[in-house]
């Protein structure tokens, strides 16, 4: 069975930090990409970051970049998404997704094919 599950989540204040955590189970993660998404209340979906099967390659959401950064661990089938300088619009609930390709030129929903249920992060004083 192909999964993906997300850890890491919760309350922080604004200025925090959060390390989410997106682990597969039933793959590998050496043939396609990972990107994590999300959403807020009333919102729209948005990919917030990927990265490629080799690792060699990232993508950020501009509103996230310098601040948020991706990894991973192939051998612990895991990919890591650290969120620095946390903002309430940061806010949201937070999915990973396993894409159908192995780099980054598609962070959009129809481009994945396994998700994660979804983790939610809450930045608030």
């Amino acid at each position: 069975q192909l999964k993906l599950v997300e850890s890491g989540g919760g309350l922080v204040q604004p200025g925090g930090s959060l390390r989410l955590s997106c682990e597969a189970s039933g793959f590998t993660l050496n043939y396609q990409a990972i990107a994590w998404f999300r959403q807020a209340p009333g919102k729209e979906q948005e990919g917030v970051s990927c990265i490629s099967s080799s690792g060699s390659s990232t993508k950020y959401l501009d509103s996230v970049k310098g601040r948020f950064t991706i990894s991973k661990d192939n051998a612990k089938r895991t990919v890591y998404l650290q969120l620095n300088g946390l903002k309430p619009e940061d806010t949201a609930v937070y999915f990973c997704a396993r894409g159908i390709y192995s780099d980054c030129d598609r962070v959009e929903s129809v481009a994945m094919d396994v998700w994660g249920k979804g983790i939610q992060v809450t930045v608030s004083s």
